[in-house]
């Protein structure tokens, strides 16, 4: 491991990396990449999921496209020195702000979305100008094997390397010195990659996970809500980080929402669910097993069906669940959905607030100022009023967590961001030394006084634009009080000789 990230750091330090047509090159292969080889990519996430070849494009290669495009059109603008603002004793510098890439990332991937939560964060990565070692998810083998071949033939295979393994090669590699690790999982995990990191000094994103509360208003359409709620629950079998985990709502829509639910789930997977190419199944045998374990002693309203050769686990609906049992201690990742009855709005924001913070939350209503409420008091790592996901879709919205949910983002410009060190730069020239002896020794009360005002005025070009102005107007001022007397003589003279030259002509 240690000569394998030693390989790559001695690559990155030869600045290969830097140039944004190298950076482009590198995008555009991975572009090629996902579109010549779309259909071993979709056959290696149908063995991993039993995900279809529609589900598998739409829910994870075109992510990595639409992200893909974004930087390859705005690179040039996001790795551009940003001026910044001055403050008088600056104001003839030059003062920027200028990304530079960070060196070697660690992108620990996701077996849940093996393929989008693994290549978005490294798109990112080599946009910023990193090498990056990817250590994709054991579990989703299919996926992290087919990366592991590829990768090398479409990007420089000096700075970006696949390591696969399980928990003894991820020990091992995060013993490494790394300049940024971007993990995506569990919260249990994050801790121990933390913990790694820190010995380093190493920071890190951690794209976690946690209970994401979904709140149905009384006033809504419900079938609306309940529609968009079960496409995000129970998309990829359940196991979305930000799928709705449970939905509080006031008891008597309880039976409203579970029909519409009902209703919904036939229309979307037929009545033969077990049958139907848009409804996957759990990663293993292990997972199946504990979800499977969260509907003991459970009143289930629909669904509940297993079958545990082949991990399957019918969309299920849970009704009057006790806050204290087992299904409402864990994040679920599964397609079993909880309905936690609460009085009101009062009564749901209390209960989300006594919880961890989670990675996402979502809310149902009519109501505006109610939504809006429930954003202002509450915390979560994200936030989609009237229906679920979507803000996941939009890479101009940072994605990540807060709290136990995780910390740091991606997305877009976001990721770019998060795999750059933000440097301040300022260039002085050696003239204008007068001004320095403001700072030099030895120091005075009227010194002191000078640099107060100096450094503690921001610098505003309409400022300065004004001062210019009344200093020229002092001046006008000045030069025409000091030369008025020669100015009515020359005026005087002026008239003479034109009065002279007028009388001249009429002779």
């Amino acid at each position: 491991m240690e000569r394998q990230v030693q390989r790559l750091r001695q690559a990155f330090r030869s600045g290969r990396s830097r140039p944004l047509r190298f950076r482009q090159q590198q995008l555009e292969g991975l572009c090629r990449m996902v579109q010549e080889r779309e259909k071993d990519i979709v056959e290696a996430l149908a063995a991993d999921l039993s995900k279809s070849a529609l589900n598998a494009y739409s829910h994870e290669i075109i992510s990595i496209l639409g992200e893909i495009d974004f930087m390859l059109r705005n690179l040039s603008d996001l790795a551009s020195a940003k001026p910044a603002k001055k403050n008088l004793l600056t104001m003839m510098d030059e003062v920027y702000v200028q990304p530079e890439p960070l060196g070697v990332v660690l992108i620990i991937g996701a077996w849940n979305y093996p393929f989008v939560l693994t290549m978005q964060p490294l798109v990112g990565a080599i946009a910023a100008g990193n090498a990056v070692i990817v250590k994709p998810s054991e579990l989703s083998e299919n996926t992290a094997k087919l990366l592991a071949k590829l990768l090398p033939q479409y990007v420089d295979q000096d700075l970006y390397a696949v390591i696969n393994g399980g928990v003894e090669e991820t020990t091992e590699l995060l013993k490494q010195r790394f300049d940024h690790i971007l993990y995506t999982g569990n919260t249990a995990v994050g801790k121990i990659v933390m913990e790694a990191a820190a010995k380093h000094l190493t920071p890190v994103t951690l794209e976690l996970g946690g209970k994401s509360p979904c709140y149905i208003d009384k006033d809504c359409d419900l079938d609306v809500a309940c529609r968009r709620i079960t496409w995000g629950k129970y998309m990829n079998c359940g196991q979305t980080c930000i799928a709705p985990d449970y939905v509080l709502c006031e008891a008597s829509l309880q039976d409203q929402i579970v029909q519409k639910i009902k209703e919904t789930v036939k229309d979307f997977y037929g009545e033969n669910i077990k049958a139907s190419p848009d409804y996957e199944r759990i990663i293993n045998l292990r997972h199946f097993k504990r979800i499977h374990s969260l509907l003991e002693g459970q009143k289930i309203a629909f669904g509940g069906e297993t079958d545990e050769a082949t991990c399957y686990i019918a969309p299920t609906v849970l009704t009057d669940v006790d806050p204290k049992t087992k299904v409402m201690q864990e994040e679920i990742f599964g397609p079993i959905l909880p309905i936690v009855p609460v009085k009101n709005v009062d009564e749901a924001i209390n209960f989300i607030n006594d919880r961890e913070k989670p990675l996402a939350l979502y809310v149902f209503s009519r109501n505006n100022k109610l939504i809006k409420r429930m954003i202002d008091e509450t915390s979560s790592g994200g936030v989609t009023g009237n229906d679920v996901i979507m803000h996941f879709t939009v890479n101009s919205l940072p994605f990540g967590g807060v709290g136990s949910s995780g910390m740091g983002a991606y997305h877009g410009k976001y990721s770019f961001d998060t795999f750059s060190h933000q440097r301040p730069c300022l260039l002085k020239s050696l003239k204008g030394e007068s001004v320095n002896k403001l700072r030099y020794p030895p120091n005075s009360q009227s010194k002191v006084s000078w640099a107060k005002f100096f450094l503690l005025k921001q610098f505003k070009k309409e400022k300065l634009q004004l001062l210019l102005l009344m200093f020229v107007g002092v001046v006008t001022a000045v030069v025409v009080k000091k030369y008025q007397a020669v100015l009515r003589k020359k005026a005087l003279l002026v008239c003479l000789v034109v009065h002279r030259l007028h009388w001249s002509s009429k002779q």
